[in-house]
């Protein structure tokens, strides 16, 4: 049976779906436990949720995690990647008369763009990007493109600069220790401190949400520090999911920097935490609001031997 001769359901996610939805997404070939819905739904009152299940005969085929605002939809303003979560029975014939059929909903729905954000495909357990090849195929345009700095621990990897190991070593004759940690509180007035001081900005999450997220998410949202005689001198926030741990935030003191305490935390997650974590992701260096890239800020994951995974927005007219 070909794609054409299949027919697709697509209704929109209601709570009594949430076990079906989040069932998927765990056997899925390229979801994380963002797209598990008490992670999703942390903000729903900041959101207004548009998400989408599409069917066949077999069951679920895809999930397009999504708000709508104004007469848009985006594959969700909230998460820091999205798109369509697919299984392992999702084709590039199938995906193409999928792409059409949900453009066809959100139209009948009345939107007027799609605005889609690609999941990388470090984060993809299995290759999955037909959506990209849908999304050429509709017309769809660039309209951003980010970099992510990351290591991969598959085959050969790039160096790690000799400063950065001199950082280290620098901060282990300071007996500066780094222990993963659950003071949530303590490290975000440090990072609070931090992002106001050189960036002018906030962390996205407040400690209530980070708190209660790690609580749901123990196993996927961990706290990482670089400590001395009881001082947060360094800490990162990360992230990990199946095929990727991903610094979601990361701080340090003044004296931290000074004393390598970055240096040190990072060499450690890379050569010990996380060494048989198939990609380290530092994540972006670009700014969120505006074109342009923090020189400063990329040359210093790339020297802990980090290189360029790109990551792609799109807009696609309905």
């Amino acid at each position: 049976m070909t794609a054409k001769e299949v027919g697709y359901w697509i209704g929109r996610y209601e709570r009594s779906l949430r076990d079906e939805w989040d069932s998927f997404v765990t056997a899925s070939k390229n979801g994380t436990f963002l797209f598990l819905r008490d992670y999703m739904d942390y903000h729903a009152d900041r959101f207004a949720d548009h998400s989408l299940i599409v069917r066949d005969r077999a069951g679920i085929l895809a999930l397009l995690p999504a708000n709508k605002a104004g007469d848009e939809i985006h594959s969700h303003q909230g998460l820091t990647y999205g798109g369509l979560v697919t299984c392992g029975r999702m084709t590039t014939p199938v995906m193409m008369a999928v792409f059409d059929t949900v453009r066809a909903r959100l139209r009948e729905a009345g939107a007027k763009a799609l605005n889609y954000k690609c999941i990388p495909w470090i984060y993809h357990r299995i290759p999955a990007e037909e959506d990209r090849y849908a999304l050429w195929r509709a017309g769809a345009e660039l309209v951003r493109c980010d970099v992510l700095s990351v290591v991969s621990h598959l085959g050969e990897q790039a160096p790690v600069q000799t400063r950065r190991r001199r950082g280290g070593a620098k901060a282990s004759r300071s007996a500066i220790v780094i222990a993963q940690s659950d003071d949530w509180r303590g490290f975000w007035q440090l990072l609070s401190a931090h992002l106001e001081a050189r960036f002018g900005t906030r962390p996205v999450h407040s400690v209530d949400e980070i708190e209660r997220l790690q609580r749901s998410f123990p196993e996927n949202i961990k706290l990482f520090v670089g400590m001395r005689d009881g001082e947060f001198l360094a800490g990162a926030v990360i992230y990990e999911s199946r095929m990727v741990a991903h610094v979601q935030y990361i701080a340090a003191s003044d004296a931290g920097r000074q004393e390598g305490a970055l240096d040190k935390l990072f060499l450690e997650l890379l050569g010990g935490y996380y060494r048989d974590k198939p990609f380290f992701d530092f994540g972006t260096s670009n700014a969120s609001d505006r074109p342009g890239l923090n020189t400063g800020l990329i040359e210093q994951k790339e020297a802990f031997g980090a290189r360029a995974v790109v990551h792609d927005f799109y807009r696609v007219a309905l």
